[in-house]
């Protein structure tokens, strides 16, 4: 470029750390504001006595998505971050006492799938076979790296039509699967974007193809060293961080972002890109008369992701029956779904991920102890859950369940250190809109050109990126997020890459 442009992006959590990453290799002058005392945003540390825990996104997958970011700096990511693969990916056990080690070996999926229905397993190539085109359709031919346009939208339906894009990703894995537990391992991934199965589109079924050709995999020393690379190298490229440094205002002037505000100071750039909720964006960031199509009403009639209670434990004592991911299923499917994200209540009964990286990194927990996370999906605050006085009572519920009906012997017993966190902390900690973990729920009408897009469409020069935004969220969507915008980004200003 001509004249080195200025670019404020607030939040650096793994998408602005990421697009900062890819401004800052094409030459522009990146500062970074975050509110927390370090970067990371949802994937901040905890350590509580030398038990280690990562406090939002536990694993990763598509490493070829992070290899492009450090390609974009003409880096490696090698130099900077050591993959650890897993297998199994994660143990699911079902309410009846079954379990099923999902990994990516065909052979041993199909072995473990035909002892509930050997139909099922037979059919296990065929369902990876279609995962794949969804894959191919959003990663290999780019969609999910460009701002979608209703252009790309138009030309891309003939295509969605074939490969059942609009079906909920429930009835979509049914077509191929019988049995309950088959079809659970193949459409719950759409809960770890924030995503209810039953209404979330096929779309995101390339996850299951994303895992098996590319595999799961951990960082030693937890997800907060992959935003210590991502961190690492966007300073080495002459970017800066300013942290504990909350921004309370995107400054607009004739509909053009000029700078944003923390507190009584003023910072002046050519573009701004919001890295932070999408809902907080708009409602706290931007004042009314700036936004014409994104008006608070129309921003509050979205429909946010459900939330999340998590129950971090340091535990003395270890528990071979959690593996490094472990999930721990009600019998309830379908009617669990609709408590938490229409009838929006604390149901009596609950699932539960189980991330245990000391099973995988010693280091993660003093003294042979084990470091471990409890997440339940639970409402988001517009399910008026008085969680001040539901927090204990339900963390209890959740230790009698995991010491006296799962089997984790003497837990209580073994307790070092513990932390609740519940929706109202994602709202006060994160300025996550209705304490939503995971933004805008990823459902067909708020997908893709549905969504809200990677450049403004209410104010010239201001950006979006991160979960809300084009193609979505989860580490590989949120990552995607960062070309997209670059994309958006140097087409404004006439150097595309």
């Amino acid at each position: 470029m001509n004249q080195t442009k200025k670019a404020i992006i607030i939040g650096s959590g793994f998408g602005g750390l990421a697009l900062g990453i890819r401004l800052q290799a094409r030459g522009f002058d990146v500062t970074i504001f975050e509110k927390n005392e370090k970067s990371g945003g949802h994937a901040y540390p905890l350590d509580i006595n030398g038990y280690k825990f990562d406090m939002g996104p536990s694993l990763i997958t598509a490493p070829d998505i992070i290899q492009d970011i450090f390609r974009a700096a003409n880096r490696k990511m090698e130099d900077y971050l050591k993959l650890i693969p897993l297998d199994p990916y994660y143990r699911i056990y079902f309410h009846d006492g079954t379990y099923i080690d999902y990994q990516g070996d065909t052979r041993a999926m199909k072995d473990q799938m035909a002892k509930f229905n050997s139909e099922d397993a037979e059919n296990y190539e065929r369902f990876i076979a279609y995962a794949g085109k969804l894959h191919d359709a959003v990663i290999n031919k780019g969609l999910g790296k460009r701002p979608f346009t209703w252009k790309a939208f138009l030309k891309f339906i003939p295509k969605a039509m074939k490969l059942w894009v609009p079906l909920p990703s429930y009835y979509a894995v049914k077509r191929f699967f019988k049995d309950f537990r088959n079809i659970f391992t193949f459409s719950f991934n759409t809960l770890f974007i924030g995503g209810n199965p039953f209404r979330t589109p096929s779309v995101y079924l390339m996850i299951p193809y994303l895992e098996k050709s590319g595999g799961v995999w951990y960082t030693m020393g937890g997800m907060y060293s992959f935003v210590e690379a991502l961190e690492t190298l966007f300073l080495e490229l002459g970017g800066k961080i300013q942290t504990n440094s909350e921004v309370t205002e995107i400054v607009v002037e004739n509909k053009t972002a000029r700078g944003v505000n923390t507190g009584d100071q003023f910072y002046q750039a050519d573009i701004v890109i919001s890295n932070a909720h999408f809902a907080h964006t708009q409602l706290d960031l931007i004042k009314p008369e700036h936004r014409s199509k994104w008006n608070d009403r129309r921003v509050k009639k979205m429909s946010y992701s459900m939330s999340a209670f998590i129950l971090y434990i340091g535990s003395r004592k270890k528990y071979p029956k959690l593996r490094h991911h472990t999930l721990i299923i009600a019998k309830r499917y379908r009617d669990l779904i609709y408590d938490i994200f229409e009838r929006k209540i604390l149901a009596d009964d609950f699932s539960i991920y189980a991330h245990v990286p000391s099973r995988t990194d010693p280091g993660m927990a003093p003294n042979d102890g084990e470091s471990m996370y409890f997440l339940i999906p639970v409402p988001n605050l517009a399910g008026h859950i008085d969680w001040e006085k539901a927090k204990h009572p339900f963390a209890e519920k959740v230790l009698n369940f995991l010491e006296y009906e799962f089997g984790l012997e003497n837990l209580r017993d073994s307790i070092e250190v513990s932390k609740i966190i519940t929706p109202l902390d994602f709202e006060k900690h994160a300025n996550n809109y209705l304490g939503s973990a995971w933004g805008l729920e990823p459902k067909l009408t708020q997908t893709a050109s549905f969504r809200p897009q990677n450049r403004s469409e209410d104010i010239k020069n201001l950006y979006l990126v991160g979960t809300s935004t084009h193609p979505g969220a989860g580490i590989p969507g949120t990552l995607l997020t960062s070309e997209a915008t670059e994309y958006a980004i140097m087409n404004d200003f006439q150097h595309v890459g």
